[in-house]
C-alpha cells in the first residue's frame, strides 16, 4: 500500500475575521454590542445585561441612561430565539422602573412583547412576557395600550400554564387590567371567572390571593356574580373561610362574598347550602377585627335588598350585629352600626335591636374616634324614625346628652343624625322636655348655621319638632337662634327651605317670637318666596299666614282685613293701609314720634297704669302687643264726652294713607265714625291733645328713669267693657249674645 499523504489545513479566507475574546467590565461596552448583527453576541450581551439589571434599582437606570432600550426593543422580533429570549427577560425586569416603563409606552412595545404571549414559546419567554406586563399595567395609559392591542386573552389563556410564575404575572396583569370597566367587560365574554376560581386551588397563597383580588373586583358587575354562582365559586369561597390555616385570604374572600350576596338568587343559595350560618358565625366568633369588618360590610351590601333583609332577619343576623358592636376595634363597630343602619328598614329587626342593640349603640356616642359617633349616629337615626318605642328605648339609655354632644361635632353626616335622632325623639313631650332640660335650643345655633344643606335641613327640622311651646322658643329667642333660622328661609335647596318654613311656622306661635321673626324679615322673605313658583311651597304659605295671623297689627296694615278666629288683644293697633315689603312701626317708636295732621293711630289697650303688665318692653318694641289682654284704648285720649260713642272695627275697608305717616299718637278707638266737628272746637281739641301728648310720657318716666316704657292705658273703656261684659255673660244663647253685643 502506498503512504498516505497528509493534507494540509486550508488557510482561512482573507475576508473573515479571527475569533476575538473580549472581557468587558463596562456597561457602556455591553450596550455597545446591543448594535451588533451577530447572534452569539448579541445573545452574550443581552444575558450579561440581564444579570447586571437583577442587582438593582440603580443599575437599571444607568441602562437607561446609556440608551440600552431602544436597541433592546428591536430584540424582541428578532429571528433567533434565544435572543429574542434574553431580550424579553430583560424587559420584564427592567419594567418595574418608572422612566423605563415611560420611555416603553413612547416607544409602543406592547404588541411584541404580547407577541411573546403566543403558546409555541417558551415558558421562560411567557413568564418575562407576563412580568413586564404585569409591572406596566399598573398605570392607566399602559392599561389601555395592552387592552387594545388584544393582550386580554393570551393572558386569560396563560391561566392555566403549569408554571406558577406564568400564573402568579397574568393574574396580577389580569387584575390590574379589570380595573377599567371596559376590560371587566371584556374577561366576561372571554369567560375568564372558571380559570380564575380554579386558581383558588393553588398551593401558592399569593397566587389565591391574587384571584380573590381579582373576584373582588369584577364580581361589581351581576354578569360575573352570575358567572361565578353557576360555576360553584361559593362553595370555594365558604371553604376558604373554613380553612384556618387560610386565614391570610379570609378578608378578601369576604369581600367577594359581600358583592355575590348582593343577588337575591345567591343569597338563597348561600342560605339553602347553610352557608350563610357558617359566614354569621364565623363573623360572630373570628379574633380578627379586619375580618369582622369585612364580614359586616358584607352584612350591609346585601341587606340592600327587601328580600335579603328578610332572609337575614330569619337567619337571625342582629345577633351577629349586635356581638360586633362589642368589639374593641373602631372599624368593626363602625361596620356594625352602618349594617345595622341598613337592617332597620326591616321593621321586624328595628323591634329586635329595641331589645338589644340601642344601649350599645349609645355607648358608641361617647367614642372618642368621631367616625364611631357619626355611624352609631346614623344608626339610631333609621332606628328611631317612625318607631316611637325605640325613640324611648334610647332616651332611657341616656342618650340625650351624647346626641346634643354630636351637635357640636365636626363632621356634618354626625351632626345630621343626631339632629335626627332628637327630633325623632321630641315628637313624645316628656322626651322634649327632657331635652329642653338639657339645652338643646343653644346647641342648635350652631347647626342652624352650618354650610351643609343637609345639616340646615336637619337643624331646622329639629326646631320645628322642639319649639312647640313658649319656654322652648323663649330660649331659641334669646339664644340667638331666630337669626340662623331665618336666613334659612333664602335657600336654594328645596329641603332646607321645607323645614325652615315649617320652624317658622312653629315659632310663631306666640306673639313675641313672631314680632321677632318678623323684625329679622322673615316676612318679606316668605313674601319672596311665595311669589315664585318654583321655590315656593305649602310650609312657606303656611309660614307666612302663620306670622300675620300672630302679628294682627301688620296684617291689617298689610291686607285691610281680619278673619272671624284672629281675636284683638292689648296691643293691636290700626296704623293703616302700608305697600307690601314696607315695614311698619314699633308701637313705642310711633308713640315717641312727634304728632302731626295724618291719620290718628288706632290702639287696642285695657290695661291700667297701676299694675301694667310684665315684661312688655321687648313686645312693644318688636309687635306692638299680642292679643292676650281684651281692651281698647288710644295713644291719645279724646274728650271724655266721646267715651259713649261707638268705635270703628278693623275688619272694615277702608282708605287710608300709605306712605308719609308718622303719626305718634291716636284719638281714641271708641268714637263715634259720623261725628262731625267745628274747626274752632277741633283746634281747641288739637292743643288739648298735643298737651296731653307731651304729659304721657312725663308721667310714664316719672320715678326711676330706667323705668319700662308701657303704652297708655284707657280707665274708661275697661268700664264700658265690664259694663258690656256685665250684660252679655248672663245671656245663655250665643245668637242673643251677638244681638245684645251689636246694640
Amino acid at each position: 500500500m502506498g503512504k498516505k499523504i497528509k493534507k494540509e489545513a486550508e488557510p482561512p479566507p482573507k475576508d473573515v475575521f479571527d475569533p476575538l475574546t473580549i472581557e468587558s467590565k463596562k456597561a457602556a461596552t455591553v450596550v455597545l454590542m446591543l448594535n451588533s448583527p451577530e447572534e452569539e453576541i448579541l445573545a452574550k450581551a443581552c444575558e450579561a445585561i440581564y444579570r447586571f439589571a437583577l442587582k438593582g434599582e440603580e443599575n437599571k437606570a444607568t441602562l437607561l441612561e446609556l440608551g440600552a432600550v431602544e436597541p433592546l426593543t428591536k430584540l424582541l422580533t428578532h429571528e433567533d430565539k434565544i435572543v429574542r429570549r434574553n431580550a424579553t427577560m430583560i424587559f420584564g425586569i427592567l419594567a418595574s422602573n418608572n422612566d423605563v416603563k415611560k420611555l416603553l409606552r413612547e416607544l409602543d412595545v406592547m404588541s411584541s412583547v404580547i407577541a411573546q404571549l403566543a403558546p409555541e414559546e417558551e415558558v421562560v419567554i411567557h413568564e418575562f412576557a407576563s412580568l413586564c406586563l404585569a409591572n406596566m399595567s399598573a398605570e392607566y395609559t399602559s392599561k389601555v395600550q395592552i387592552f387594545e392591542h388584544g393582550g386580554l386573552e393570551p393572558l386569560i389563556r396563560l391561566l392555566a400554564s403549569p408554571d406558577p410564575d406564568v400564573k402568579k404575572n397574568s393574574i396580577e396583569c389580569i387584575y390590574n387590567l379589570v380595573q377599567d370597566f371596559q376590560c371587566r367587560a371584556t374577561v366576561q365574554e372571554l369567560n375568564a371567572v372558571p380559570p380564575i376560581l380554579d386558581l383558588l386551588k393553588s398551593e401558592y397563597p399569593i397566587i389565591q390571593l391574587l384571584a380573590l383580588k381579582t373576584l373582588g373586583v369584577i364580581t361589581n358587575d351581576k354578569e360575573a356574580r352570575v358567572m361565578l354562582r353557576d360555576n360553584q365559586g361559593m362553595d370555594h369561597l365558604i371553604k376558604i373561610l373554613e380553612t384556618k390555616e387560610l386565614n391570610d385570604l379570609h378578608i378578601e374572600a369576604l369581600s367577594v362574598i359581600a358583592n355575590c350576596l348582593e343577588d337575591m338568587d345567591t343569597l338563597v343559595l348561600i342560605q339553602q347550602t347553610g352557608g350563610l350560618k357558617k359566614l354569621l358565625s364565623f363573623a360572630e366568633n373570628s379574633t380578627i377585627p379586619d375580618i369582622q369588618k369585612n364580614a359586616a360590610k358584607a352584612i350591609t351590601k346585601a341587606a340592600y335588598d327587601p328580600e335579603n333583609r328578610k332572609l337575614f332577619h330569619e337567619q337571625e343576623v342582629e345577633k351577629c350585629l349586635v356581638a360586633l358592636l362589642g368589639s374593641e376595634n373602631d372599624g368593626t363597630k363602625i361596620a356594625a352600626s352602618q349594617a345595622i343602619s341598613v337592617m332597620c328598614e326591616n321593621s321586624s329587626s328595628k323591634e329586635f335591636f329595641n331589645n338589644q342593640g340601642i344601649p350599645q349603640l349609645i355607648q358608641s356616642l361617647r367614642s372618642d374616634n368621631e367616625e364611631v359617633r357619626e355611624a352609631a349616629a346614623l344608626a339610631l337615626a333609621n332606628l328611631t324614625t317612625c318607631n316611637a318605642a325605640n325613640a324611648n328605648a334610647a332616651a332611657e339609655a341616656d342618650a340625650i346628652d351624647p346626641l346634643i354632644s354630636i351637635l357640636s361635632s365636626k363632621r356634618d353626616g354626625a351632626i345630621a343624625s343626631a339632629a335626627t335622632v332628637l327630633a325623632n325623639m321630641a315628637m313624645q313631650e316628656p322626651l322634649r322636655v327632657n331635652m329642653q332640660n338639657h339645652d338643646v335650643m343653644h346647641a342648635l345655633i350652631g347647626p342652624l348655621r352650618s354650610s351643609n344643606t343637609v345639616v340646615q335641613s336637619k337643624a331646622a327640622l329639629l326646631v320645628a319638632a322642639t319649639a312647640c311651646d313658649v319656654e322652648a322658643r323663649t330660649e331659641l329667642r334669646n339664644s340667638g337662634g331666630l337669626g340662623p333660622l331665618v336666613e334659612l328661609l333664602r335657600s336654594k335647596n328645596d329641603e332646607v327651605r321645607r323645614h325652615a318654613s315649617w320652624a317658622v311656622t312653629v315659632c310663631a306661635s306666640d306673639e313675641l317670637t313672631a314680632g321677632e321673626l318678623c323684625k329679622l324679615g322673615a316676612l318679606e322673605i316668605l313674601e319672596e318666596v311665595n311669589l315664585s313658583v318654583s321655590r315656593k311651597n305649602k310650609f312657606s304659605e303656611a309660614a307666612y299666614n302663620k306670622l300675620l295671623n300672630n302679628y294682627l297689627s301688620l296684617k291689617y296694615s298689610l291686607t285691610g282685613y281680619l278673619s272671624s278666629s284672629n281675636i284683638i288683644g292689648d296691643g293691636f293697633y290700626d296704623y293703616g293701609r302700608i305697600n307690601p315689603g314696607t315695614k311698619l312701626l314699633p308701637l313705642k317708636d310711633l308713640c315717641l314720634q312727634e304728632p302731626s295732621d295724618l291719620r290718628a293711630v288706632l290702639l287696642v289697650n285695657s290695661k291700667s297704669d297701676i299694675s301694667p303688665p310684665p315684661s312688655m318692653e321687648d313686645k312693644s318694641s318688636d309687635i306692638g302687643y299680642g292679643r292676650s289682654i281684651s281692651s281698647s284704648s288710644s295713644l291719645r285720649r279724646a274728650s271724655k264726652e266721646k267715651t259713649n260713642a261707638g268705635f270703628g272695627s278693623p275688619t272694615e275697608d277702608r282708605s287710608e294713607p300709605t306712605s308719609g305717616r308718622n303719626t305718634a299718637l291716636s284719638k281714641l278707638a271708641i268714637k263715634e265714625k259720623g261725628s262731625r266737628k267745628g274747626r274752632g272746637k277741633k283746634e281747641e281739641e288739637k292743643v288739648k291733645e298735643e298737651e296731653e301728648v307731651a304729659a304721657v310720657p312725663k308721667l310714664i318716666g316719672e320715678g326711676s328713669p330706667d323705668k319700662e316704657w308701657y303704652p297708655p292705658s284707657d280707665p274708661d273703656f275697661c268700664v264700658y267693657v265690664y259694663e258690656v261684659t256685665k250684660s252679655i255673660f248672663p245671656i245663655t244663647n250665643i245668637k242673643e249674645q251677638i244681638e245684645a253685643l251689636a246694640k
